[in-house]
Formats: structure tokens, sequence, C-alpha cells
């Protein structure tokens, strides 16, 4: 009778395990956190959000390098929000943390139609003040819990809606230069981190602004990727891979490969709109 959850706690440990050596590796490979890093570690109370701290307070006792971790959680004023889920938890494993208090949501609701998707002004209200936080309070690195998925599921929003190569980088700096963000979750899956979660008994809390619109663009998406890999398991690994392997003479974009002087030179491409004989700044009156 007991071996059974002896079993399902040993596969528990296990995926942890994997997970954390995914996590892990991440970090590693894109140089996440250096000795003496001070990580603000944005908790929004979804299984990623929590996962990613779970994850990053197990490595913080073995690597090779000493650093912080300061749980923050944005609290928008969502109606219903239960405020003391996170407190209670964090207090509980004794995280030290902090709760911003933003009314981000009755900003939502007032600028956003009734019906239209609330997802971009939400994440940029959101992103704004979690900036503003990280730079006043001395944080060096921001992590947030973004998986393979959300990067992959960006990489085709990009490519299909916006008519551009461009995914969620693991790591990057804010385009006011002020914070490094980085993605800890970058090579875990988000079915792995489901598991964890349950495994883990998080205390998780459902986004009512956003998570309950069923006609997002990303929701589209998903489903392509889920489709896909029901058909052929590991497609979403082999994409993002493919993200990582990056040809740029292969692409068509100038500004990234200098295909114009492949054979030593030739004319600059606006010579090339003049008509024969016609001097560069084009026809005189």
């Amino acid at each position: 009778m007991n071996a059974r959850p002896g079993r399902r706690k040993y596969n528990d440990d296990k995926q942890f395990k994997r997970l954390r050596k995914l996590t892990g590796k991440a970090i590693g490979d894109y140089g996440m956190i250096v000795d003496g890093d001070r990580v603000m570690v944005c908790l929004s109370g979804g299984k990623d959000s929590f996962a990613m701290l779970d994850l990053l307070l197990s490595l913080q006792h073995r690597a090779p390098v000493s650093f912080e971790l300061v749980a923050v959680n944005l609290d928008q004023k969502q109606p219903g929000f239960p405020e003391q889920v996170l407190p209670d938890y964090l207090n509980a494993i004794g995280v030290p943390f902090h709760v911003i208090e933003r009314d981000t949501y009755s900003v939502v609701k007032r600028v956003i139609p009734e019906g239209r998707t609330t997802c971009s002004l939400c994440s940029r209200l959101r992103r704004g003040n979690l900036y503003a936080y990280a730079r006043e309070n001395g944080f060096t690195k921001i992590a947030l819990g973004h998986h393979m998925e959300d990067i992959v599921e960006t990489f085709f929003l990009n490519l299909l809606y916006g008519g551009s190569l461009k995914a969620m980088p693991p790591k990057l700096k804010s385009d006011d230069g002020g914070n490094i963000v980085i993605r800890p979750l970058a090579y875990c899956r988000e079915a792995d981190l489901a598991k964890l979660a349950e495994a883990r008994d998080y205390p998780i809390i459902p986004c009512d602004l956003c998570g309950s619109q069923p006609k997002l663009q990303r929701q589209t998406i998903k489903q392509m990727l889920g489709e896909w890999d029901r058909r052929q398991p590991g497609r979403t690994e082999t994409i993002f891979k493919a993200l990582t392997n990056v040809a740029p003479s292969q692409l068509c974009d100038v500004e990234l490969f200098d295909f114009v002087g492949l054979d030593g030179g030739g004319p600059p491409a606006a010579d090339w709109l003049q008509p024969p004989g016609e001097p560069q700044g084009g026809p005189t009156t």
C-alpha cells in the first residue's frame, strides 16, 4: 500500500531535479546570474512563477556564485484577489518579499472597450511598475517565469501577426537600459511545470483579467503548437532550437547581413531605382 506514494514521491523528486538542471543550464548558457546579483523574482501567483521561485531557491544553495532572491508581487487590485495567499506562502517558506499595490485593473477596464483583449495594456502597466520598483530598490536582475512555449508562441505571434522574426529572449536589457530581465525557465516545458505545480501544491491564483479571454491570438497559437506536438512530439523543442541556431545569410534582412558586399561591392541599392542614363537625383524640370 505504501509503494505507490513512495513511487510518486520518487518521480516528483526526479522531475524537480530535471527541471532544476534545465534551469541551471539556461542560467549558465546566457549568463543570467552572476556573483553578488540581487534578483527580483516576479511572483504573479501562477504556476510558472511559483515554479521559478522554487527552482531558484534550490539552485541558490548549490550555485557556484552567491546571489540574493526577493519575491515581488504586483497587486493590480482585481476584484476578489486573495491578497493574503502570497504573503502567507512566502512567510511559511521564509522568502523575503514585497507587494506593490497599483490599481492597474481599473485603468485597463476603463481604457479597453468591452470584448477587446486587455493583455497588451495590462502587460505594459505591469512591466512599467515592476521595472520602476527594481530600479528604485537596487535589483540587478528581474526574473520572469516565461517558459519554452511562451518563447515559441511569441515567435509565431510576431511572425504571423507582426511580420517580424523575433521571439522572447532568455536575457535582455530593457529599452531604457535600466534593467536586465532574465527568463530562467527558458528550457522548461509548460506541461512539466504544471506537473511540478501539482506535486508541490502551490497556492495558484488565477488571473480573471486576461486569463479568461478565450479568443486571444496567443491562445490560437498555443492550440496550433499543441496540435503539432500531438502529431509530432518534440516539435516545440525543435522550433526553440531553431531560435538558437540562426543563419543570417540564409534570411533576407539587409541590416543583419551584408548581401551587397558579398562580391566585393556593386552599385548602391538607390542606383537601381534610377532609369538608365538619368542622374542619381532623379529627373529635373
